[in-house]
């Protein structure tokens, strides 16, 4: 049975217990960008503070395969204030597109359905990256190689779930298995709906033939950096083919219909005796 989360951001605090988990069960380093090294000095210092927000992770990386993102909204006169929290990561779709990209099979689904980037096998060119509708997969220099979450695919393949579920203090993070997950996220829009949050939404059911990891979101997508209407590239492969083979039949029709009239028209000296 495939392998998945499902994350309920009604309860999540912000608190980024998921992404030190995931930092420190994969051995991740610092994102090198985040930091500057003080002139003359071994030591660094933290320089990526935009001064508009408590997120200070910004984005995923290929060494931050979370990412905590602070929806903060105020009002005009910024008497009223509203902050949505939501742990983002790789989604884990059914069709991948990342992987339907890669030209040497270096990203695979496993036997519990996450997506897994083989190491030993990318060769960097990072067709991938531009492939994925979430901006998930990066690239690193250090490596040359791309990386991802991978849905701690050591841990769930030894019976244990994934380090930012384990970590997580409200549960707002759940592992386990799809099947069940989606009953539970059923359960809860209905008791948020039922309370009055009437924007309350599942993400994930359906997008990129259905994602094993999902979200309760209290808005619409496009609040939370998600796109709506998210399109893997290879889903237009065919009709962009057929359009590109139509034009060409119409081009080469239209050459051999000229080519044809030129041949059958006399000569212009015939035309004047």
């Amino acid at each position: 049975m495939a392998k998945g989360m499902f994350v309920d951001t009604s309860i999540c605090t912000g608190c980024k217990a998921c992404q030190v988990a995931c930092k420190e069960w994969n051995g991740l380093e610092a994102e090198p960008a985040h930091f500057t090294r003080l002139a003359g000095s071994s030591l660094v210092r933290a320089s990526h503070f935009s001064g508009q927000s408590y997120d200070n992770t910004g984005q995923l990386s290929a060494t931050d395969w979370r990412h905590v993102k602070f929806i903060e909204q105020f009002s005009a006169d910024r008497s009223q204030a509203r902050w949505l929290f939501m742990s983002d990561s790789c989604k884990h779709c059914v069709d991948a597109a990342c992987l339907n990209a890669c030209p040497v099979s270096a990203i695979i689904h496993t036997d519990l359905g996450n997506v897994f980037v083989q190491q030993e096998v990318c060769i960097g060119c990072r067709y991938c990256i531009p492939a994925c509708p979430w901006g998930v997969i990066s690239y690193s220099e250090a490596t040359r190689t791309v990386h991802k979450c991978t849905l701690c695919d050591d841990r769930i393949h030894n019976g244990l779930g994934t380090a930012c579920a384990k970590a997580c203090p409200t549960g707002s993070i759940q592992f386990g298995e799809v099947s069940d997950l989606r009953g539970r996220a059923d359960g809860r829009l209905a008791q948020l709906r039922g309370l009055g949050q009437t924007q309350a939404n599942v993400y994930g059911y359906n997008e990129a033939g259905g994602l094993h990891v999902f979200y309760l979101l209290l808005d619409r997508p496009e609040v939370y950096g998600l796109p709506s209407q998210p399109v893997v590239p290879q889903q237009r492969l065919v009709a962009t083919t057929v359009v590109s083979v139509a034009g060409a039949l119409v081009m080469g029709a239209t050459a051999l219909f000229l080519f044809r009239e030129r041949r059958l028209r006399p000569p212009a000296d015939k035309l004047q005796t």
